[in-house]
């Protein structure tokens, strides 16, 4: 089966309707589910990452993820605080086995090979990240990667990204990997210094758990949203601001102290004041908000952060 779309609303729009419809019965290790096998998704537009719908529209714990594989992380705490629910997948409470984080960025990480492949031979069909191996199923753990591979591929001078997955909550997890893996292609897009092409993904197992049918038919019932778009990262290699950005969100997780010097570029900035606003509402300090300035350029964004904190408040939904 094959489903294409430029935003991930529509996407998720069009998959959703696709399960309800034609998937079947499965009941896999944690719970029941309809499911359909065998699913090519495409993204014509990377930038259409981002849910606008009250249902999906939480850019904050994708960010956090996001941030945590960019770290290199596999620490339990540092999702947790984005996602409480994370401990349910700990071996032993500090960390998590399947963390995608060490895999790309780690000791060990993939990412600079694949980046030294392309530049030395950009039609390469070799830059593959493997983040399932042999290896996860040689023992029982709570949690192993339920991505298979990522494929960057150059082709008409642009670059496209391909992940294969052996599982995937389309509820759930399906927004985070979008949003997560198609951030990482832009990245590697800017470090290269070539435009974003595509973004293709496929899951052998497309799935809804039967607890969260109840939430997919309200977001079903929310409409079609206005096609909206993130903005376009800033030309040139980026990995100084993900530092910066990656420094700030440390400061903010474990101090609760602001940089306030993060970023001058408004693309970073308006991440960096995510985070802030995040933190503000999880520690319930709403007077921090009187001391700094949270503008936020982009008017999407803005939004985000206007309903998180009307939400936390108790004046918005």
């Amino acid at each position: 089966m094959f489903i294409k779309s430029d935003t991930v609303d529509d996407l998720l729009k069009k998959v959703f309707k696709e399960i309800l419809e034609n998937g079947t019965p499965a009941e896999p290790t944690k719970g029941e589910t309809i499911e359909l096998s065998g699913v090519l998704l495409k993204l014509t537009n990377p930038l259409g990452r981002l849910s606008r719908t009250e249902g999906k529209g939480k850019i904050f714990s994708c960010l956090g993820e996001l941030l945590w594989y960019l770290s290199g992380s596999n620490k339990l705490s540092q999702i947790q605080y984005y996602i409480q629910s994370y401990d349910e997948y700990s071996d032993d409470g500090k960390t998590i086995f399947g963390a995608y984080g060490p895999k790309l960025f780690g000791i060990d990480g993939q990412i600079p090979r694949v980046i030294h492949a392309l530049k030395e031979r950009n039609s390469t069909r070799k830059a593959v990240i493997q983040l399932f191996s042999s290896s996860d199923i040689k023992a029982n753990h709570k949690d192993i990667p339920c991505t298979c591979t990522i494929q960057f591929l150059v082709r008409k001078g642009t670059l496209s990204l391909y992940t294969s997955m052996r599982s995937n909550d389309a509820f759930k997890g399906l927004p985070h990997d979008i949003f997560a893996f198609t951030m990482l292609q832009e990245l590697v897009a800017r470090k290269l210094g070539i435009p974003i092409g595509e973004y293709g993904h496929y899951v052998t197992s497309l799935h809804l758990y039967t607890e969260d049918l109840k939430k997919v038919e309200l977001f079903q019932n929310e409409g079609w949203q206005e096609k909206v778009y993130m903005p376009a990262m800033p030309d040139g290699d980026q990995t100084s601001n993900v530092i910066r950005l990656l420094r700030h969100e440390r400061e903010l997780r474990q101090k609760n102290k602001i940089v306030s010097d993060a970023h001058t570029d408004s693309y970073w900035k308006d991440l960096s004041s995510l985070l802030t606003v995040f933190n503000i509402v999880k520690t319930k300090d709403f007077e921090r908000l009187k001391n700094i300035d949270l503008s936020i350029d982009n008017l999407e964004l803005k939004n985000f952060a206007m309903r998180k904190l009307k939400s936390s408040q108790g004046t918005g939904a």
